[in-house]
């Protein structure tokens, strides 16, 4: 073993990140990627989105093209999981009995969808959704419409694929614990903004409810019987209940978990040599002082880069303003900040829920904390997001007045330069 050579076990943004990061930083060693799926490493917001919608075509998903790890010698190890991490040898082991030397470590393992025990989840035509695979095979049972779909989970990912599903003309049900839907994300105002925008477009929804069992009629479900008793016809059931971080080979190799597992602001676990990135990593944020775990995907790009370079031994932190972006129906909408920040706290809007373009800023004392645009006008008024996560950083005061002040634009809500 070279003392130089990096492993990366996660085939997903943030390891295809951290390896590009490696190269362009200049590094020359060995870089080996291994990833459990077939597939080269892949983005995927598309895969609810514009690929699921037929939008965008397969080779706007890889997060790189297919031949750039050979061009820049970068081994990839695909359909093949990294099984046992041992941190004093420095090696990890392969499921095909492989093992692999390392002087550096990124753990970029993700997160696997959490599933539910029901009565009938087995049977054909019900499934949860995290990969790309999941979208080609929802994408394909969907494209022709006029299917009964009962989508189990009332969050962004349900949401994103309720509008989907309705957008190719089947019939959807949505099944969620909240009494609105988003609003543990984006309080109950906004919550129904995105309910009544679901009822416009045909989405039924069961609020609060759950599902007790998936019923079925030769092998594939028929229906789905709630809490309350009720049967109602599925020809397709997708369940989308959040997922959990794949954290199995950092906690039997000893290393800190909490919601996933920790490290500081430069992606280092507790374990010399290792570092974590993505869906997995908790990481100590620098503006807060706390610890956030993401699973969105500027997260995992923004985290492979800041992995890479602290394993050159750089001075990288991960201090990006945390940012996510939702497409449903005719609606686009993009968040900037801390959601644990803004919880409990009522947004301040300037523009209008019902034209569907407007700002939602959401402030803890008198700061900007987060800050959501739909439909903003980019022409007329380009940078809202720029604006947002500058408002964030420069933590300042700013009236609620001010930001909900529709004749003021909005570089005028920024502190004048010292």
């Amino acid at each position: 073993m070279a003392v130089q050579d990096i492993v990366i076990a996660g085939g997903g943004l943030a390891g295809a990140t951290a390896a590009k990061t490696l190269r362009a930083e200049g590094f020359t060693g060995r870089v080996t990627v291994v990833g459990a799926e077939h597939h080269h490493p892949y983005l995927r917001p598309p895969l609810s989105k514009e690929y699921l919608l037929g939008k965008a075509a397969e080779d706007a998903v890889p997060v790189v093209p297919e031949g750039w790890y050979a061009e820049n010698d970068v081994g990839l190890r695909l359909g093949v999981r990294v099984t046992a991490l041992r941190p004093k040898e420095r090696t990890v082991e392969l499921a095909d009995g492989s093992t692999l030397a390392y002087g550096s470590l990124l753990l970029a393992t993700g997160a696997t969808p959490r599933h539910l025990p029901l009565p009938g989840s087995d049977l054909a035509g019900v499934s949860t959704f995290r990969t790309l695979d999941d979208s080609r095979r929802l994408r394909s049972r969907l494209a022709d419409g006029g299917k009964k779909v009962v989508m189990v989970g009332s969050g962004w990912i349900g949401m994103e694929l309720a509008a989907a599903a309705a957008a190719y003309g089947n019939s959807v049900t949505l099944l969620g614990l909240e009494d609105i839907p988003l609003a543990g994300a984006i309080g109950p105002e906004l919550g129904l903004f995105f309910r009544g925008l679901h009822e416009a477009n045909g989405v039924s929804f069961r609020l609060p409810a759950s599902a007790k069992e998936i019923t079925g009629k030769d092998g594939g479900a028929s229906g789905v019987i709630t809490d309350t008793g009720e049967l109602l016809p599925a020809d397709i059931v997708i369940i989308a209940v959040g997922v959990v971080p794949d954290t199995a080979l950092a906690g039997a190799a000893g290393l800190a978990l909490d919601n996933g597992i920790l490290t500081d602001s430069s992606l280092r676990t507790s374990e010399p040599g290792i570092y974590a990135a993505g869906d997995v990593a908790n990481a100590l944020h620098p503006f807060t002082g706390r610890h956030h775990r993401s699973e969105h995907w500027s997260n995992a790009l923004n985290g492979g880069k800041v992995a890479a370079k602290a394993m050159l031994g750089q001075d990288a932190m991960l201090s990006t303003i945390p940012y996510f972006y939702t497409d449903q129906f005719d609606v686009s909408m993009e968040y900037s900040g801390f959601p644990t920040l803004a919880a409990g706290t009522e947004p301040v809007i300037r523009g209008s829920l019902e034209a569907k373009e407007f700002i939602a800023f959401w402030q803890r004392d008198s700061g900007v904390v987060a800050g959501m645009s739909v439909n903003w006008p980019r022409k007329s008024q380009p940078g809202a997001q720029k604006t947002i996560k500058a408002l964030i950083s420069a933590r300042t005061p700013v009236p609620a007045e001010r930001l909900a002040d529709h004749s003021a634009g909005l570089d005028q809500l920024l502190p004048e330069p010292a």
